[in-house]
C-alpha cells in the first residue's frame, strides 16, 4: 500500500486534467484497494472547486502501475467520448523512455501480435485468432552499465506492449521481473516513463501536448542523454 499518494497536476482546463502519474500508482481502482489516479483526481476537483456530490472524471487511456508519466483525464463526458475515439484511432502521439538490459544500437520498428494470458502478455503468431496487432518504433539514445536508454514511439496501446516487445527479443526493462529482467530498478517499479503526449484538444480541435521529465527515482541513470532531451524552456520538470 502506498503512503500518502499525491496527485501531480501538470495541466488543467474546463475539459482536461493532465497528471504526472508516479510509478506504483494505479490508473483506476482495482481489487487491491490501493490508491489510484482516477479517485485522487475526483477528490482533487471536488476540493479545488468545492463541488457538492459526485464529480465526473473520465479515464480515456491507461498506464501500467509500475510505470510513470503523463496521464490525461477528461473532465466532461463530451471530452471523454472524443478523447476515447482518438485513442481508439491511435491519433495521439505517445513517446516513452525505457531503460532495457543489453546493448541496442541505432533504431528500429517492431510489429507483433500479442495475447493476454492470465496476468501476463505474450507474443503469438500473426494467425492466432485472439492475437492483437502491436506496433512501435524505437531509437537507442545511449548505453550505461550494461543497459540501453531507448526512446519508444508507441503506435498502438496494448497492455504491457513495450515491456513484452522488448523482453521477447532479449531486452527486458530494468525492474521488470515479470518478464525475466535480472536488473532491479527502484525496488518495485520499472524503468518506463511516458514522457511525451500530444493529442487534439477535445473542444478546441487543435493539437496540445506535454513533455515531462522522469521522476527522481531515475537517479543518475543516463543524466547526460536526458539533459539533451529535455529543454528547460519546453519541458515540465517532475512536480514536487
Amino acid at each position: 500500500m502506498m503512503n500518502a499518494p499525491t496527485l501531480h497536476v501538470i495541466y488543467r482546463d474546463n475539459h482536461l486534467l493532465v497528471t504526472a502519474k508516479s510509478a506504483g500508482l494505479l490508473a483506476q481502482a482495482d481489487e487491491t484497494g490501493d490508491p489510484d489516479i482516477l479517485t485522487l483526481g475526483k477528490r482533487y476537483l471536488k476540493e479545488t472547486f468545492n463541488k457538492p456530490g459526485n464529480v465526473y472524471l473520465g479515464l480515456v487511456h491507461r498506464l501500467d502501475r509500475p510505470a510513470s508519466g503523463i496521464m490525461v483525464l477528461a473532465r466532461t463526458s463530451k471530452a471523454a467520448a472524443r478523447l476515447t475515439d482518438q485513442f481508439k484511432k491511435h491519433r495521439p502521439i505517445k513517446k516513452y523512455l525505457a531503460i532495457v538490459e543489453g546493448a541496442l544500437e541505432g533504431n528500429g520498428a517492431w510489429e507483433d501480435h500479442l495475447i493476454k494470458d492470465g496476468r501476463n502478455v505474450r507474443v503469438v503468431s500473426e494467425t492466432h485468432p485472439k492475437g492483437k496487432h502491436a506496433s512501435l518504433a524505437w531509437r537507442a539514445l545511449g548505453r550505461q552499465g550494461g543497459a540501453t536508454l531507448v526512446e519508444v514511439d508507441l503506435h498502438t496501446g496494448r497492455p504491457h506492449q513495450i515491456r513484452v516487445q522488448f523482453a521477447s527479443r532479449g531486452y527486458p526493462l530494468l525492474g521488470d521481473l515479470r518478464y525475466r529482467a535480472a536488473t532491479p530498478f527502484d525496488g518495485q517499479n520499472l524503468a518506463l516513463h511516458s514522457y511525451f503526449m500530444e493529442l487534439d484538444h477535445p473542444t478546441r480541435r487543435e493539437p496540445i501536448g506535454w513533455r515531462l521529465e522522469p521522476p527522481p527515482s531515475w537517479g543518475s541513470w543516463f543524466a547526460r542523454e536526458r539533459a539533451e532531451l529535455f529543454d528547460p524552456d519546453t519541458s515540465i520538470p517532475w512536480p514536487g
